[in-house]
Formats: C-alpha cells, sequence, structure tokens
C-alpha cells in the first residue's frame, strides 16, 4: 500500500511539469517533421490527455 501511495504521489507531482515540458517540444517538432495539420493533430490529442491525467489526479477537498 505504502509502494503505491509513493507511485501515486511520484505521478501526480510529475504530471504538470511532464506536460509542461512535452508540449512545447512535441508539437514543434511535428509541425517541422510531418506538417502542420499533424501539429495540431498532436497538439489536440497531447493537449487532451495532459487534461485528462491532471483531472485524474486533481485532489480535490470534499
Amino acid at each position: 500500500m505504502t509502494n503505491e501511495r509513493s507511485g501515486l504521489r511520484w505521478f501526480v507531482a510529475i504530471t504538470p511539469l511532464a506536460g509542461a515540458m512535452a508540449f512545447p517540444i512535441v508539437v514543434p517538432l511535428t509541425i517541422a517533421r510531418v506538417g502542420i495539420g499533424a501539429g495540431v493533430g498532436v497538439a489536440l490529442v497531447l493537449s487532451t490527455l495532459w487534461f485528462l491525467a491532471m483531472l485524474r489526479t486533481a485532489e480535490m477537498p470534499h
């Protein structure tokens, strides 16, 4: 139980940082290598996944 809780805390702590770092790196690289359409698609998918991860791990007061 403690190890599972520690893993969840690590995930909660790294989620905002990972999204904030991945988005500005992945999207421009995709646009440069594939094209603007693919870059917009990657931005949409990446931002949706990031939002869902942040929402899932949010600590809301009850």
